[in-house]
């Protein structure tokens, strides 16, 4: 099975948006196609949200979830909080009633296992035995520590998250045997433990649910509610801030500092400034994987917007606890290091993967993000580990093929020329000095690509180059007669009406009136053949005496150009 986030190989471009996006670079790039790795990613599912082409894929788990329906008798929704941001403006009964009619026993907040959450983590900060307190309620955090900051696992709280603690109360409520759906706007649910749930869908699955049903919305009932209660303060959890507001609710020591961040690049620069020796005070720290919140997660359908869904969720949610007397329920949990050990390489092999990509001195090393990296030394890292591709480089791809167009204009019999709409020569080659002569002859010896001098002050016809500059022509051809000479003109347009290119052939010079007797003699022959053909066919007669005829014509000028 996919995981829960995976790339479509025939859609992926290969623009390296999504390792420039990814705050770990858990991506590998394998035949310009950009590979998450399972192993290294933490599911926050950035990649999927700045993927131009949408080859970043969530998991589609809907179908699992219409099988689970058939396969237990009581199926119950944990919906999270975010739903008054996501369904704005619709009538909460409303959307359980619709929710329900997809064949759900029930649909229950989330919040309430984030209730017994902060009831736990306020036991906690009162018994004083933890100085600096790290939230677990966010999944995508909790791989964030465990793979890269596995210093940091003590400090995580011992609690489960707000969604394992609902299935816990949920079960306790209706059976072990029930079967959970959590609908809400993370991707990394879908990785928590699956003996807590069954299946996690995103919003935009259970809209898509909805288009499949056609719901009629105006026969939806009005008449049904969260169970088995509704949720209170722990519908704040959603927006950055939430947790430590709930958290309150129940009591803490008046020293206790609190934290809160949000996004991972913020939430990494947290933890790399952490002093775990210890605080003078207890310090709780809240963090949240999206910047803002639950509410701007990859699984919602619009993001942004962060104020209007921070006044959203604050404004319908109970200012006041639902109870302050939580019933026992077990929901300790134990987290476990699964570091990502970075390889350390030499000097002498990072200069080699440079030198892969043409950087021989550091002030070739431009750091400018082009391939996803934040510097080049870090994606020379990348080349040594098979993380990444040398075409990845943006400066090493142009300089390739800024090579190997000089090699193949330098390589070639006629002569070349490439202006600028200044008429300011770009390049040219040694041929193209051999014909025009004069002064292009003694630039050559100072700059033998005669780089920066300018076509009018060379030659005679740099009018005929400004006319095709200006009319932005594709292809011109043009004899000209010069110094006793034909020169035909080949004029190409290679930016329209900004860079334009030339090719001259001397046509008087034998080897070139051999080729065009040549390409005339097959031009005929083709044509002869075509007549003698259709003649032959009426007649019942072979026409192999003149296709002999015509090539021992082309033969003989062939063999006559042949080096000796």
């Amino acid at each position: 099975m996919n995981k829960p986030i995976y790339t479509e190989k025939t859609q992926c471009q290969d623009c390296y948006k999504c390792v420039r996006g990814c705050p770990v670079k858990a991506i590998r790039v394998v035949d310009g196609s950009a590979q998450v790795m399972p192993e290294a990613c933490i599911l926050c599912g950035h990649c999927t949200e700045v993927c131009p082409v949408g080859a970043k894929k969530i998991r589609d788990d809907l179908s699992l979830a219409m099988q689970l329906l058939k396969d237990k008798k009581h199926v119950y929704v944990s919906l999270a909080p975010t739903f008054r941001t996501e369904f704005n403006g619709m009538n909460e009964a409303k959307l359980i009633g619709a929710i329900r009619s997809l064949g759900f026993a029930g649909v229950s907040e989330t919040a309430l296992g984030a209730q017994v959450v902060s009831s736990a983590c306020a036991q906690l900060l009162r018994e004083g035995d933890h100085s600096l307190m790290i939230s677990s309620a966010c999944p995508s955090v909790i791989h964030l520590i465990e793979q890269y900051y596995p210093q940091l696992v003590p400090f995580i709280t011992p609690v489960s998250s707000p969604l394992q603690a609902h299935c816990k109360l949920l079960r306790e409520e209706y059976g072990a045997d029930i079967g959970i759906v959590f609908i809400g706007p993370c991707i990394a649910k879908k990785n928590e433990s699956t003996d807590s749930f069954d299946v996690a869908l995103t919003f935009a699955d259970l809209r898509r649910w909805f288009n499949m049903n056609v719901i009629d919305w105006d026969k939806v009932s009005l008449e049904d509610s969260f169970v088995p209660e509704a949720a209170a303060e722990g519908g704040l959890y959603p927006i950055d801030g939430g947790m430590i507001e709930g958290i309150k609710y129940y009591g803490v020591p008046e020293d206790t500092l609190f934290m809160c961040f949000s996004g991972v690049e913020e939430i990494m620069e947290a933890f790399d400034e952490i002093d775990t020796r210890g605080f003078d005070h207890p310090v709780f720290v809240e963090t949240l994987a999206c910047v803002g919140g639950c509410v701007n997660g990859p699984g919602v359908s619009k993001r942004g917007s962060i104020a209007q869904k921070r006044y959203k969720v604050q404004t319908l949610t109970p200012s006041a606890p639902a109870s302050r007397d939580m019933q026992p329920l077990d929901i300790g949990k134990t987290f476990h290091e699964r570091e990502i050990v970075k390889g350390a390489h030499s000097k002498q092999e990072i200069a080699a993967a440079l030198l892969r990509i043409g950087k021989k001195r550091v002030e070739e090393e431009l750091n400018c993000g082009g391939c996803g990296y934040d510097t080049c030394r870090d994606f020379a890292c990348a080349l040594i580990e098979d993380k990444a591709e040398p075409a990845m480089c943006v400066s090493y791809l142009r300089k390739l093929a800024q090579n190997k167009a000089a090699a193949l204009i330098k390589a070639m019999p006629s002569g070349v020329v490439i202006v600028d709409e200044n008429l300011k020569i770009i390049e040219s080659n040694a041929r193209f000095i051999q014909i025009i002569g004069g002064d292009a002859s003694i630039i050559s010896e100072a700059d033998p690509d005669l780089e920066g001098a300018y076509l009018e002050r060379l030659v005679d016809f740099h009018e005929l180059f400004a006319e095709a500059l200006r009319e932005g022509t594709e292809v011109k051809i043009q004899d000209i007669r010069r110094n006793g000479r034909i020169i035909r003109l080949t004029l190409f347009s290679i930016q329209k009406h900004l860079v334009l290119g030339g090719i001259l052939q001397d046509i008087t010079e034998p080897m070139i009136q051999s080729e065009q007797i040549i390409e005339k003699a097959n031009e005929v022959m083709k044509k002869n053949l075509t007549t003698v053909q259709q003649i032959a066919f009426l007649l019942g007669e072979n026409a192999a005496d003149s296709e002999v005829l015509l090539s021992s014509i082309i033969q003989s000028f062939a063999n006559k150009d042949a080096p000796k």
